[in-house]
């Protein structure tokens, strides 16, 4: 375990600057992403438990759905330590480092993806360079996932509190998403089990306030936000792309071939 820290400290590559690019990515992209493909299931939530009873305290738990977004932690940081874990081979086999630059690249490519369909998206003149809906990642298979679940999460949402409102993170967690995927991908280049989970929490935390803005002020006031995160967004995503890319050049540097 210490050679692995080790390792991963003296790589060009920081654990810091990688949960730092995904927290930012997750913070901005939220109110344009999330809120309008999460917004819906916070929404039903905030419906069914607003017919609640109880403590103050858990009344207003179940108005911040904390148990819901503890439960999209939880898987967030799973498959994040799977990817991490699964890549720590790579960071103890240095010939193969160049690996870590590939799925860091990769990170990066996702997230100019994203920046570029949200700067087509505000500027319209940018439309025809930059088609908004080939960016569209991870919506068709989200509606075929949900599907296949909507009975277990018909009786979840029915009392979306507690464990219910955990487990409903836990499931919709593994909802196919795009900024999921460039998170997971940067990941990979932590290069271990703790790393790749400390980057997936660090993404699902970025995206907590977006969708507890929706849960607390509706989807009206969500949209507002967005419409200010749209011109955001896409300088951000873009400077994360360029933060990725540089990472990815020294990791390039130091690696055999």
């Amino acid at each position: 375990m210490h050679d692995h820290l080790s390792l991963l400290q003296s790589a060009p590559l920081s654990l810091p600057a990688l949960m730092a690019a995904v927290f930012m990515a997750g913070l901005t992209g939220g109110f344009g992403h999330c809120v309008g493909m999460c917004g819906p299931f916070v929404l039903a939530q905030v419906g069914a438990a607003g017919e609640a009873s109880g403590p103050a305290l858990a009344r207003a738990g179940g108005a911040l759905l904390l148990p819901y977004h503890l439960g999209r932690l939880t898987t967030y940081a799973a498959l994040g330590a799977v990817a991490g874990g699964l890549s720590g081979l790579v960071v103890q086999a240095t010939e193969y480092r160049w690996l870590l630059a590939l799925f860091l690249g990769i990170a990066a490519l996702l997230f100019l993806r994203q920046g570029l369909a949200g700067l087509g998206r505000v500027a319209p003149r940018l439309l025809r360079l930059v088609p908004a809906g080939r960016f569209s990642l991870g919506t068709a298979g989200a509606a075929r996932l949900t599907a296949l679940l909507a009975r277990p999460l018909r009786g979840l949402f029915a009392d979306p509190r507690g464990l219910n409102g955990y487990f409903l993170g836990v499931l919709l967690g593994f909802i196919p998403c795009g900024m999921v995927y460039a998170a997971l991908a940067v990941a990979v280049s932590s290069g271990s089990a703790a790393g790749g989970a400390l980057v997936l929490a660090a993404f699902a935390v970025g995206t907590v306030p977006s969708l507890v803005t929706v849960a607390v002020a509706g989807r009206a006031v969500g949209r507002q936000f967005a419409g200010l995160a749209a011109w955001i967004t896409p300088p951000l995503m873009l400077l994360n792309a360029a933060l990725l890319f540089s990472l990815a050049f020294g990791v390039l540097d130091r690696a055999p071939f």
